[in-house]
């Protein structure tokens, strides 16, 4: 499958402070990827990157096979972006607004965005700084489709939402997704949002890709396990486990088996999204993304 966004040693720091370091990706077209890591991990300087808002200091991003540097003129077309504060004209009436995309984007359909924002009931006389937080997401939304991107970048657009618009901004994001085949790149810290909407996952932490992957393949490679005490030294050093914690009658473990059982009398748990994620994101810095595949674990036995 082709990809939508690729980077090899992408690293951008600013003066110096890395903010992504010798960042390897690839995200295949067609999925709803979620982006996810700490504030401060790199998230908005990767979508920028992809953007061609920022340079790289060294390596090389492309999107769609292009560098968004070198020939924006053929990257911009094809992506939408959204950033967390939605920086609309606040006097432009909605209307205007439309009118403003039309005159900026060749492949603009303002009869799509229209149509949106009125199954939304969002009155397209109304001057953007009059709406609530909820429909001015939706006015970002629909504007950002009208571009008819071939991929959405989205950068944290849940954050200041409440839970009834958060649903609503995902399911007209959703609707779009199987009308139009678009690839997504989600940022958020809502887990559950991205649970139930995406299919591949990004975690970055400390400037550098922790794991990247469809997320029922990740899920399915990943388990819990419990079981008596051990010795921690031992297992901290077993490249399959991710994280582990003890109290002095029992070990809990978050452990890369890639379909092997466990060995040992340990009991196997399935692992959910938000525990893979809180587990990669708790590895002590300087843990490297390309951990070695797990060897035969002798200390899980």
């Amino acid at each position: 499958m082709s990809a939508a966004l690729e980077a090899s040693a992408l690293t951008k720091r600013y003066g110096a402070t890395p903010a992504l370091t010798e960042c390897d990706l690839r995200i295949p077209a067609g999925h709803v990827v979620a982006l996810v890591g700490p504030n401060g991990a790199g998230k908005t300087t990767l979508l920028h990157l992809a953007m061609g808002f920022l340079k790289p200091t060294a390596g090389e991003i492309k999107v769609f096979g292009w560098s968004p540097q070198a020939q924006p003129t053929i990257v911009l077309p094809r992506v939408g972006f959204l950033a967390q504060d939605r920086p609309l004209y606040r006097r432009f009436k909605v209307r205007d607004l439309l009118e403003f995309g039309r005159r900026l984007n060749p492949r603009w359909d303002g009869e799509l965005a229209r149509l949106r924002l009125e199954r939304l009931a969002i009155p397209l006389h109304r001057p953007v700084g009059k709406l609530s937080g909820g429909q001015e997401a939706q006015v970002a939304l629909a504007l950002t489709l009208a571009k008819k991107p071939d991929m959405l970048l989205l950068d944290e657009p849940l954050s200041n939402l409440d839970p009834l618009a958060r649903r609503e901004f995902m399911q007209v994001l959703m609707d779009a997704v199987a009308e139009e085949g678009l690839t997504v790149v989600l940022s958020s810290h809502i887990i559950a949002d991205l649970e139930r909407t995406c299919d591949y996952l990004v975690i970055l932490a400390q400037g550098q890709v922790q794991l990247a992957g469809e997320i029922e393949g990740l899920l399915d490679s990943h388990r819990t396990l419990v079981g008596g005490p051990s010795d921690r030294a031992l297992l901290e050093r077993d490249p399959s486990v991710i994280h582990s914690s003890h109290t002095p009658r029992q070990t809990t473990m978050l452990v890369k088996l890639n379909g092997r059982p466990a060995a040992g009398q340990w009991e196997e748990h399935h692992v959910g999204l938000e525990a893979l994620v809180l587990a990669y994101l708790s590895r002590p810095s300087g843990d490297s993304a390309a951990r070695p595949e797990p060897v035969e674990p002798a200390t899980l036995q």
